[in-house]
Formats: structure tokens, sequence, C-alpha cells
């Protein structure tokens, strides 16, 4: 799956927690996030460091709080596919919550190749 596949796979199965994602489509998707998370936070940084420097206080950064809201379903939908395409419930999110040793065991598991058949959340996701 390419970049731009990905893309608007996530945008269109945007709220769906059912089925299998990709290895591909997970990490792509990542990298997408990570790109609007850094060009949102540029503008805030700039802004802040320009209050900083007149003695101000800066302003909340209200825009890149709304950008991480309207990410924030289709990321967790796209990781609940990931974790459904290695054979596990989507709650596995829940164990990166645990500190250090969670968040390795969570990446372990999005890290894991595809089951080759289908299983029991669909058939095998078309790349």
């Amino acid at each position: 799956m390419t970049f731009g596949q990905s893309v608007s796979t996530c945008f269109r199965n945007y709220c769906c927690f059912t089925g299998r994602a990709s290895r591909s489509e997970y990490w792509w998707w990542v990298l997408f996030t990570a790109i609007i998370g850094i060009l949102f936070s540029i503008p805030y940084g700039i802004n802040m460091a320009k209050a900083i420097a007149e003695g101000t206080e800066p302003g909340l950064p209200v825009i890149s709080y709304i950008v991480n809201l309207v990410l924030l379903l289709p990321t967790l939908g796209v990781m609940f596919r990931r974790l459904h395409d290695t054979g596990r419930s989507g709650w596995w999110w829940l164990i990166g919550l645990i500190p250090v040793v969670g968040t390795i065991v969570l990446l372990v598991f999005l890290l894991q190749p595809s089951q080759p058949y289908d299983n029991q959340y669909g058939p095998v996701p078309e790349n």
C-alpha cells in the first residue's frame, strides 16, 4: 500500500474498528500523522518564541488541538485493525498505557507480520 492509499483508506474508514489493516497501511498513517503534527507545531513554536522575547504569554495552540482530535479516531481505528491483522483483539492497544514495558510490547505487536490467512476479524487485507 502506498502513502496516499493508506491516508485515503484511513480517512474512508474514519471510525471503523472492524476488519484488518496491513502493516504498510498502519505505518504510512503513522508517518502522515507525524508530519501533520510537526507542521502544526511549527507555528506554535514560532508564536511561543515571539511571546517569550516580548515577555507576554503565548496563546493556546487551538488549531493543533483540533487537528489532533480530528486524527484521533482514525488513528485508533487503524491501530485496532492492525492488531486484528496480527490475530489480536483491538483492545490490546491499552497495554501501551503501561509505561515503557507496555509501549514496547504494543510496538512489537504492531511490527509483527500479518497473518497470511483469513482470521476471525476478516480476510487478508489487499495491498
